[in-house]
């Protein structure tokens, strides 16, 4: 005989940042839920980042809900540990109610309007769900990989850790976003020959004209922008982050400095075949793209120092201090010394389990806030859900307590003085 699946109010599908922020409101709300995690909470930050990874934003902007930064170093970019200690005190906090090792497999509306969340574990229902698995679940491989000799390496960006791990020989980064940047350049400082394809990632100075460029960004309300008020609207979800480093303290990451270290640069990698990988001719534009967005961030601080009558030493916008020859456009892989690749060029979400009308012809979810057209169906976490910080330590709460709102509505719950222990 099958059991009758037990019911949930509500059903947080995911246990990182997000899902552990919508689980601390829904407890601050007295909402009975429960959070499903198919690994262990808050578990990304340890098991998919490399050895030497850190914050590329300051300490003080990791403000989870009732767990903001509070130690001895705000200014500065916790390390790997910090940060899965700084999480790991969090989950103690909030104390979720999560089924870890449990995967949701499959979520569908019913008839009588209750959800149907299939798991691993057992079948329960739910009339509300919040999707907070993120948007970086499948690691992006290009086809062209399953045609490169097997006598090469290949690691995607979430499986790398540390030069060591990678055979004698010279590797090629494919990708200069922030993954890619951080990691060409770990295994540069490291002593081993590196060629980076680079796209079209931007780039921002770490520190300019005495203080750290988020922290004027921040004074300038830029972290306060709503998505619909960018002037990309929606567009800006698509966009590629900036690439910058906190690491010894943060500094600003130069390719083209890199360059002239002997790290060999190309332009983006189209395709393999005849034994060679084959590069688009756009490195020069790449690189002037970032640097004009560098110094387009300065040029916007300046003028808000100008306006503001702000004291503040001054400092010269970047110079080039290296440009590319001839472009190279092949690199014959067998006679190049490349014995490893890493693929940094991003994930891309898989919500193939959910079952629901509110995804767009890309299969991203179409929303406002997190809140969709479909009732009862929530997404957090994502990259500009509201704002910058959406997908960050920093607002994903504030996006949280904004569904758990809106999921309180929907219930008719009261809110009682039920707190989460501190």
């Amino acid at each position: 005989m099958t059991s009758t699946p037990r019911h949930v109010p509500v059903a947080v599908i995911g246990g990182g940042q997000a899902g552990l922020s919508v689980s601390y409101h829904l407890k601050q709300r007295g909402i009975e839920h429960l959070v499903f995690e198919k690994e262990t909470a808050a578990h990304t930050w340890a098991t998919q980042r490399w050895d030497t990874f850190c914050l590329v934003t300051p300490n003080w902007q990791c403000d989870l809900p009732g767990h903001r930064y509070d130690g001895p170093d705000p200014d500065g970019f916790m390390k790997k540990d910090e940060i899965v200690a700084y999480l790991k005190a969090f989950v103690a906090k909030v104390n979720p109610p999560i089924r870890e090792g449990v995967a949701v497999t499959r979520v569908e509306r019913r008839d009588d309007g209750i959800f149907s969340v299939r798991t691993s574990e057992s079948d329960y229902t739910a009339k509300e769900v919040v999707v907070a698995s993120g948007g970086y679940q499948m690691p992006i491989i290009p086809r062209m990989a399953e045609r490169l000799p097997g006598s090469v390496i290949q690691i995607h960006s979430n499986q790398y850790r540390n030069p060591a791990q990678l055979p004698e020989g010279e590797v090629l980064v494919v990708g200069a976003g922030q993954s890619g940047a951080q990691i060409a350049e770990d295994l540069h400082l490291a002593g081993r020959k590196v060629h980076l394809a680079v796209g079209d990632a931007p780039r921002c100075a770490r520190f300019y004209r005495g203080r750290d460029v988020v922290t004027w960004l921040a004074d300038m309300g830029y972290y306060e922008m709503t998505v619909d008020n960018h002037p990309l609207r929606d567009g800006v979800r698509d966009n590629t982050n900036h690439y910058v480093t906190g690491r010894d303290g943060g500094r600003d990451i130069d390719l083209r400095r890199f360059a002239l270290e002997g790290m060999k640069l190309y332009g983006l990698l189209e395709d393999y075949r005849d034994g060679s990988l084959r590069f688009r001719d756009d490195l020069q534009r790449s690189l002037d793209g970032a640097d004009r967005t560098y110094n387009g961030i300065n040029a916007a601080i300046d003028k808000f120092i100008a306006e503001k009558g702000i004291e503040a030493p001054a400092q010269e916008h970047y110079t080039p201090v290296w440009e590319p020859g001839e472009p190279v456009t092949s690199l014959d892989l067998a006679g190049s010394g490349v014995t490893s690749i890493v693929w940094c060029i991003g994930f891309t979400p898989d919500f193939r389990w959910l079952d629901a009308s509110v995804f767009n012809g890309a299969g991203h979810p179409k929303h406002r806030r997190g809140v969709t057209s479909e009732d009862g169906v929530y997404f957090i976490g994502l990259p500009w859900l509201h704002t910058w910080g959406s997908g960050r330590l920093g607002a994903v709460g504030r996006d949280a307590e904004h569904i758990v709102q809106v999921i309180q509505t929907r219930l008719g719950v009261e809110q009682f003085a039920l707190k989460v222990a501190v």
